[in-house]
């Protein structure tokens, strides 16, 4: 039997959870669906070992319930996996969400009706359904590029993907483990196994500019001390550039020599994301700046590592890309991981993997590492992927995925041409998991979509799709910010290009998420501008 709703949500992160939330809010007959056995979205698939926030946790939290934010209390600073899916439980089981999803299921079909103005949705259980409103909140980062090297299978040893790390974990004690990538996610693991495990070989292409995390623990003074900030943080949080408690507050230009030293050294020993995200927002726009910044990050990582070898596979070079301009990581000792004797690091930029062989990693020179396990640090099809591995079919027979291997566009992040009625959070053009600490930006998108139903509604329509017109607006004015950047010249998850053959694009907005949030305000305030509310029949009848 097919089930017949308002409005179906896939996924049951940061965003399914508060969008089903309130579409239910409204008196919606709402429904979820998440393919893990479990809620929490990225939070119940990266349980990899070491996995943990780098936003601070009293800001990656929803702001829409003063109640609910401080009746729960953080232990530390920057908490690790489990309490953090323990957070995500308490918000589930306090707001009542998880009689409204469906686990272990996915989402594999769905089918734009132009005769309805309504989708048909299919899951690889066999459940189907026939909705109003399909709500993609699949996540930014959320496909993994599992198969991403010849041979996999032939493996005699354990190989994982970190995001989809088995729940029970993996027993690496004595183990010659092999580790392949040193991003945000490989760091995290290197770090955290280095002590227990016979061996590592760590498999590196790309070096990474790392940022110290300093992590203290939190005791009921600090716990009533960021409880007291409710109101600051509420209204601050929306408008800064990046989501984050601090915003830019320096100009290069005004600063002595002198002043921009004592700047980033004092904010570099703040031990958090703030170098990046609240210093000079100049390193994104200008050459000059940027060299500078990346060599003050690329002094301190020498100094730890000392070792002139280590160096030079693990500290980017001059001319590589500048500091910033990549996803950067935090992280606790991880450097001097590579200071152990257990410990190698294995360059693969020149001598790149060849393919995984029953007995290890092979290279292209045809040198063989032995190994028992191998995790896969390699990270994801960011932005469109978990949307594209869906079969969604819009209007006049349009695919998305094939739509999107074509080029990658969106209007505001929040619906696509051609695909009435879908609407997605954390996608390409919006402000995501590039310079938006996650909550604060799904929140507010997810309250968009809310907000633009409530609309329709208000005006007895049925279906919504942005213009042609709006959406080639919205994809000029995301290119032309995000083209006046150095983000936009490197190669990275950012344009798209650790996926063969993805269409090359800055997948996040850069304007900054208060602009962003603005941006979609004004929309809504001139009646949705950029988008064609109507009903089915109309629809019909206009083609």
């Amino acid at each position: 039997m097919t089930r017949k709703i308002d409005a179906l949500v896939i996924g049951a992160g940061v965003a399914g959870l508060y969008q089903l939330h309130q579409l239910r809010e409204m008196g919606m007959d709402v429904h979820g669906v998440e393919a893990g056995s479990d809620l929490g979205g990225t939070w119940y698939w990266n349980r990899y070992p070491g996995a943990k926030f780098d936003s601070e946790s009293y800001i990656y939290q929803y702001l829409f319930d003063e109640k609910l934010y401080k009746d729960w209390t953080w232990s530390e600073r920057f908490p690790a996996q489990p309490e953090i899916e323990r957070w995500m439980h308490y918000v589930a089981d306090r707001l009542d969400l998880r009689k409204d999803f469906t686990f272990s299921a996915r989402v594999t079909k769905a089918d734009f009706n132009e005769d309805t103005g309504r989708w048909n949705v299919a899951t690889d259980t066999g459940e189907t359904y026939d909705t109003q409103f399909l709500i993609g909140c699949t996540g930014m980062l959320s496909a993994p590029l599992t198969d991403r090297f010849k041979g996999q299978n032939s493996f005699r040893g354990e190989i994982v993907h970190t995001g989809r790390y088995p729940k029970g974990g993996l027993d690496l004690e004595g183990k010659r483990v092999g580790v392949i990538g040193i991003g945000a996610t490989g760091i995290q693991v290197i770090q955290t196994i280095a002590p227990i495990v016979g061996s590592m070989t760590v498999f590196v292409r790309t070096p990474q500019y790392v940022l110290p995390m300093k992590n203290p623990k939190y005791g009921p003074d600090e716990a009533a001390a960021y409880k007291a900030r409710w109101d600051e943080l509420t209204t601050n949080l929306p408008h800064t550039f990046t989501g984050f408690e601090y915003d830019f507050e320096h100009k290069w230009a005004d600063c002595t020599p002198e002043q921009r030293r004592a700047i980033l050294e004092e904010i570099h020993a703040d031990g958090s994301l703030k170098l990046w995200l609240a210093s000079f927002a100049e390193m994104f726009f200008d050459e000059a700046v940027s060299e500078e910044i990346s060599q003050f990050v690329r002094e301190k990582m020498e100094a730890r590592l000392k070792d002139p070898k280590l160096i030079d596979i693990l500290v980017p070079k001059r001319g590589d890309y500048g500091f910033g301009t990549h996803r950067v990581p935090l992280e606790t000792n991880y450097l001097e991981v590579y200071l152990q004797d257990n410990v190698t690091a294995v360059s693969v930029k020149e001598n790149p993997i060849a393919e995984i062989v029953p007995e290890g990693v092979k290279l292209e020179d045809g040198t063989v590492h032995a190994l028992d396990v191998i995790i896969m640090a390699v990270g994801f099809d960011a932005g469109s992927g978990a949307l594209s591995r869906i079969d969604i079919t819009g209007r006049d027979g349009l695919k998305l995925k094939d739509e999107w291997g074509k080029e990658i566009r969106t209007t505001l992040g929040l619906q696509k041409y051609g695909f009435p009625n879908l609407f997605m959070t954390g996608a390409p053009l919006a402000p995501s998991a590039a310079l938006c600490n996650m909550t604060t930006c799904l929140q507010q998108q997810t309250e968009w979509i809310t907000d633009c139903i409530k609309a329709m509604r208000a005006q007895g329509a049925t279906v919504i799709e942005p213009t042609a017109e709006g959406e080639e607006a919205w994809v000029q004015h995301h290119d032309e910010t995000a083209n006046a950047t150095l983000i936009a010249k490197t190669n990275s998850w950012y344009t798209g290009s650790n996926v063969p053959g993805k269409p090359r694009r800055v997948l996040s907005y850069t304007g900054g998420v208060g602009t962003y949030r603005a941006k979609c305000q004004e929309a809504a305030d001139k009646g949705y501008e950029g988008f064609a509310m109507s009903k089915a029949h109309e629809v019909e009848a206009a083609e």
